[in-house]
């Protein structure tokens, strides 16, 4: 899975390849300007500080930067004299305690202990003595011989603040380019993901709460942002920082460049361990932020209900429950951070200062080879930087791993196959719809077998039966949500198979039982943002559903704020807004699913008149609880587990005295004035239960 992750978040990475480079080229400038830091103090200690050690000899030119002036004597440092130029009496600085001995003589080996007395400077070399007769000097006279070293000195300060600079602009430049990149990429995954779920076919939703797709989309892009920001950052910068200081210390000393590489497979081996366990911890850790996303968002729409039937506590306790194991897995995540973070990096940072000064101590020992001060400055230095961009590497560990998690948990939701999106539309269809010999499962268990009905254009088809009989997988059928396993559903003759998904869907409407309102205004409701669809159609289609007279105490009249679900409006308002939106569509074909159920008499009078104005020219499917709304029906169709028992007119049905009769019985009792008295068999009549 990990690979799978990776290679995914390389593809989104090359959404923003240009400033990604552009970040990581100012790193690596950066970073080697930091490291010249170490060198340039290299060159200032050795070739300027402690070079005062190095011969002197008299010259006879007094001029220039490079000449001491000591008493009227001119000297010049040995590595300073022109080719052909003549050398005079040599002289030797030499450092003992805190004072500087002049001595006038060559000296052949300066090292040993240095002691100075009565004008006499020792030299004590393991037990062999070698002295010299020499002069202390004054800070004054001392100063002289620094001198000419002052501008030397002072180029490498100017270097040095220039590198500085450099530095600090390329640190500038790579926070700001990589953090824009990262935006960039994510607001591209985002739209994706987001784009993706609106592909998704309906059933995917079905058994993933809402809670857990937002979490998705949400809590797991911004963990992935985070290992684009902070762990990109560290990490990239750790190993170029790692490289550039691996570079640096073979140039200083290559025996100690090989010795300090022991560093590399340690923190290999540390970062796989580390994962191991953290991955583990992580994948709970995010599961369990999606479920508490699910549940928040599963009490808040059911908030009513949960106070009605007193259920806070157990809400509670479920959200507790949840929350605990979060918890416990986060303290898991701490514990193993805690032990493997910044401890482990001193452990192995004493480590190798152990080794350097193991090698230092035995190369002086067995006299070998003496590295000089700035070398062994420069190498501390250098070695201590190499810490750094591991601390850094380590300390972002735990947002890799969270990071990586995270991004697997959206690609696997991208991974799901979605519905194909196909450009363009058709002409607007005639609506003849055709059902031959359809059978469909949900899972293994079929819900509808063997569905044969025609249903022509400008029809009313009435689907009735109890709850579980196959009305609404039907209609799901239809709006090709599902696919059914046998047989053909057609449209105007053609296979609804054949065509695009969304093709089908754009000439079709739909009303349900509890109609949808989105945020926004009654306008906007109508229109769904449909730019096809003018000001002037919406105030029509609200017109000729009878909205206008219900809406007109609304202070804003169409532009009234819809809150979500649309919980300020009632019931019949709600309804009459879905109504107009279905005939703003002006659809081929209308679904209304008991669009009367929730609503009071007198609106369902109103709602009723607005049927007939929406059902005019179009072929109308309708999901009917209540009998009584659908006498004018042209074909009622009666099923019962998954089959069509009976289909015809209101009134042939009731003549048949079948299922369609007993259920009408129940609603309406036998005393019903708009019952022919023919059609009810005596039989039936005595057996049916009076009204509750």
């Amino acid at each position: 899975m990990h690979n799978n992750v990776a290679k995914s978040l390389f593809k989104y990475a090359l959404t923003a390849k240009n400033t990604f480079i552009l970040a990581l080229i100012m790193l690596a400038i950066g970073v080697a300007a930091q490291l010249a830091g170490p060198f340039i103090a290299r060159a200032m200690i050795d070739d300027h500080m402690l070079a005062i050690e190095q011969p002197f000899f008299e010259t006879k030119s007094p001029g220039g930067s490079e000449t001491v002036d000591f008493n009227g004597r001119y000297f010049k440092r040995g590595d300073r004299f022109a080719e052909g130029e003549a050398k005079g009496d040599e002289v030797r600085l030499l450092q003992a305690g805190t004072s500087f001995i002049l001595i006038e003589q060559p000296v052949a080996d300066i090292s040993g202990t240095r002691s100075f007395q009565d004008g006499i400077l020792t030299l004590d070399q393991n037990g062999q003595i070698t002295q010299y007769p020499g002069k202390k000097l004054s800070s004054s006279e001392l100063f002289s011989f620094y001198k000419p070293e002052i501008p030397g000195i002072m180029k490498l300060v100017g270097l040095y603040l220039v590198f500085l600079v450099i530095s600090i602009i390329m640190e500038f430049g790579k926070t700001y380019w990589l953090q824009s990149s990262a935006n960039k990429v994510i607001q591209k995954l985002r739209m994706d993901v987001y784009a993706h779920i609106q592909r998704l076919p309906v059933h995917f939703f079905d058994n993933l709460p809402a809670g857990k797709v937002v979490s998705r989309v949400t809590n797991d892009t911004e963990a992935v942002k985070d290992l684009f920001i902070a762990v990109l950052s560290n990490f990239f910068s750790g190993i170029i920082n790692m490289l550039g200081v691996y570079v640096a210390l073979f140039l200083l000393d290559f025996r100690l460049g090989l010795v300090c590489l022991f560093v590399v497979p340690i923190i290999w081996a540390w970062v796989v361990l580390y994962r191991k366990f953290a991955t583990k911890y992580n994948t709970i850790i995010r599961s369990r932020l999606s479920e508490i996303n699910a549940i928040i968002n599963e009490s808040i729409q059911g908030m009513s209900i949960i106070r009605i039937f007193r259920r806070e506590e157990q809400t509670r306790k479920e959200f507790e429950d949840l929350n605990d194991d979060y918890m416990k897995h986060q303290n898991k995540m701490l514990n193993l951070n805690a032990l493997t973070s910044h401890n482990l990096v001193n452990v192995i940072r004493s480590l190798a200062f152990a080794v350097v000064l193991w090698f230092f101590g035995s190369e002086q020992l067995s006299g070998v080879g003496i590295i000089s001060l700035g070398v062994l400055y420069a190498f501390v230095d250098v070695l201590g930087r190499l810490f750094q961009p591991i601390t850094g590497m380590v300390n972002q560990l735990a947002a890799l791993d969270s990071s990586m998690v995270s991004a697997g948990r959206v690609f696997t939701l991208m991974d799901e196959p979605g519905e194909a999106v196909t450009d363009g539309s058709m002409p607007r269809y005639k609506g003849n719809v055709e059902f031959k010999d359809v059978s469909f499962a949900y899972k293994q268990e079929y819900v509808l077998k063997h569905i044969s009905f025609e249903a022509k254009q400008g029809q009313t088809i009435a689907l009735v039966g109890h709850t579980g009989s196959g009305k609404s997988s039907i209609i799901n059928l239809l709006f090709r949500f599902y696919d059914p396993q046998k047989g053909v559903i057609t449209i105007d003759g053609q296979p609804i198979k054949d065509l695009p998904k969304q093709w089908i869907r754009q000439h079709m409407g739909i009303v349900l039982q509890d109609p949808y309102l989105f945020t926004g205004t009654i306008a906007s409701n109508v229109s769904l943002g449909d730019e096809r669809i003018s000001r002037e159609r919406i105030e029509k289609a609200l017109e000729d559903v009878g909205a206008t007279r219900i809406l007109a105490h609304l202070p804003k009249g169409l532009d009234e704020p819809v809150v979500e679900r649309g919980s300020t409006l009632s019931a019949g308002e709600r309804q009459l807004i879905s109504f107009a939106r279905a005939l703003a569509y002006d659809p081929a074909i209308l679904i209304l699913d008991e669009a009367t159920a929730n609503i009071d008499t007198e609106t369902e009078a109103l709602i009723q008149s607005a049927l007939e104005v929406l059902k005019r020219g179009r072929t109308t499917f309708i999901i009917a609880h209540r009998l009584s709304t659908i006498r004018s029906a042209d074909q009622i169709l009666v099923l019962h587990r998954g089959e069509i028992v009976e289909h015809g007119s209101h009134d042939e049905l009731l003549a048949r005295g079948g299922r369609y009769y007993q259920m009408y019985q129940l609603q309406h009792g036998t005393s019903d004035a708009k019952t022919p008295a023919s059609a009810i068999p005596a039989s039936a009549a005595s057996s049916t239960p009076s009204p509750a």
